[in-house]
């Protein structure tokens, strides 16, 4: 009984990261494309409270909630698909990484990237969530 409540909060969090980390990049193009001070003043508080009150709290709870259903069941480590499951994941923690990185580099160059390089790379966790999910529900191998 405690696996399943371990589980329903890591899908919470896991939801809760991830429309953070697509609102987040979307703020980013916005960001990058705005040209007044008292505009781009306001995406960085909007910025700031999503990373910091929604993006990164639910980051750490998937992936403490996520390492506690893997100890509890370790057998999964050994199924391709939770490997390749963990790689996105991996990949996930890394966008999560550098989407802190460039929020601090727009706050000092607002336009050190065009907003076309954002609006590519907020398409990446949407990658990484459809291989996500493919393993999880699907099991392809």
């Amino acid at each position: 009984m405690l696996y399943l409540w371990i589980k329903a909060l890591h899908v919470l969090a896991v939801i809760s990261w991830m429309a953070g980390m697509l609102y987040l990049v979307r703020l980013y193009v916005n960001h990058a494309m705005e040209t007044e001070s008292v505009v781009m003043e306001r995406f960085q508080g909007m910025e700031r409270r999503l990373l910091n009150a929604i993006t990164t709290p639910a980051m750490v709870v998937a992936a403490l909630t996520g390492l506690g259903m893997l100890l509890m069941n370790p057998g999964l480590f050994m199924l391709a698909w939770m490997q390749v499951k963990l790689a996105m994941v991996v990949g996930m923690l890394a966008m999560h990484g550098l989407a802190i990185g460039w929020r601090k580099k727009l706050i000092d160059t607002p336009h050190f990237k065009p907003h076309t390089f954002f609006r590519y790379m907020n398409e990446i966790p949407t990658l990484l969530m459809i291989v996500i999910v493919v393993m999880v529900i699907v099991r392809p191998f």
